[in-house]
């Protein structure tokens, strides 16, 4: 098929140094770590750029009120696969639960031993639910699957998809203190930065496993370290890091690790990382293709666009 719009692949991410490469080009295609603040705006601006796309349903990387203000419409993918993030999310559980990654080093070495392999049912556990958009609630169908009780917590509850599933919606505070298991899928908001910190950690379950697939900042990582020390967190899954740009989605292996915190997160037994994959499968990147260029396409034809912000 012929592509309609000359396509210009750029290595580095967007960001006030980066911006003047878009000069020439009327569209700027953004991923989430990409900066799109006040400052790159102006700058995309000066360099002609019109339409801003992004291959992402967030968009808290995006001064949204100022590209309205230069002119510059914004548009998103508001759903690619929430089957992949889901999906992922529960395999963060199952992992860390399970103590998978050790015990397949374990017999990668030759060693066949059980010891310090225990894990626990998920079959009858509390499961919390922060945030029940696609995502949210596709974790807590699939753990509905599992025997798990589960409970959800929403500032805009779905009553007909909680009774039609067997979920509960409860207050934040009664999720926390009730759950087993605590998956986050809020979008990162003022209200929501540092939704897990020192002063919510205390109100949960002591050994309580926490998993973030939504944005890295829903966690204050310090405070978390300061729990997964304490033992009040038993396991921690992350594809999502507060501190993530310039980080994920590049190779340092050859480098000395700067981030002295995820360096310590990365001593924990009981914690997992990933980097920001939770989106990637085949079906994912397809849709996210194809959404983009249909955004392109309604700009390019001057008419509504259904995805803009």
């Amino acid at each position: 098929m012929a592509e309609a719009h000359e396509l210009r692949f750029r290595t580095p991410g967007l960001s006030i140094d980066t911006a003047t490469l878009a000069a020439g080009s009327e569209a700027v295609c953004i991923f989430v770590n990409d900066d799109a603040s006040a400052p790159v705006l102006q700058e995309l601006k000066r360099a002609g750029v019109r339409f801003l796309v992004l291959r992402s349903a967030g968009f808290n990387n995006v001064d949204v009120e100022v590209a309205k203000a230069l002119g510059i419409r914004v548009a998103r993918v508001p759903a690619y696969s929430p089957y992949a993030v889901a999906e992922h999310t529960v395999a963060l559980m199952l992992a860390l639960n399970r103590k998978l990654v050790k015990a397949h080093n374990r017999v990668r070495d030759g060693n066949f031993s059980l010891d310090g392999l225990i894990g626990f049912d998920m079959h009858g556990k509390t499961a919390g639910i922060l945030g029940t958009g696609k995502i949210g609630q596709l974790v807590a169908q699939i753990l509905c699957g599992f025997g798990c009780h589960v409970l959800a917590y929403d500032p805009a509850p779905d009553a007909a998809w909680a009774e039609r599933h067997g979920v509960t919606y409860v207050s934040q505070e009664a999720l926390l203190a009730q759950s087993d298991l605590l998956s986050l899928h809020a979008p990162l908001t003022p209200q929501t930065q540092y939704l897990i910190r020192a002063e919510t950690l205390a109100q949960m379950k002591d050994g309580v496993l926490i998993v973030n697939t939504g944005r890295g900042a829903l966690i204050h990582t310090r405070d978390a370290i300061a729990a997964l020390k304490t033992g009040k967190i038993g396991y921690l899954g992350l594809d999502v890091y507060e501190e993530e740009r310039g980080l994920f989605f590049e190779d340092h292996s050859e480098e000395i690790l700067q981030d002295d915190v995820i360096a310590r997160l990365m001593t924990f037994p009981n914690v997992l990382i990933t980097s920001h994959q939770a989106f990637l499968t085949d079906t994912a990147l397809q849709n996210i293709a194809d959404t983009t260029r249909a955004n392109l396409d309604a700009f390019a034809a001057g008419g509504v666009c259904a995805n803009e912000l």
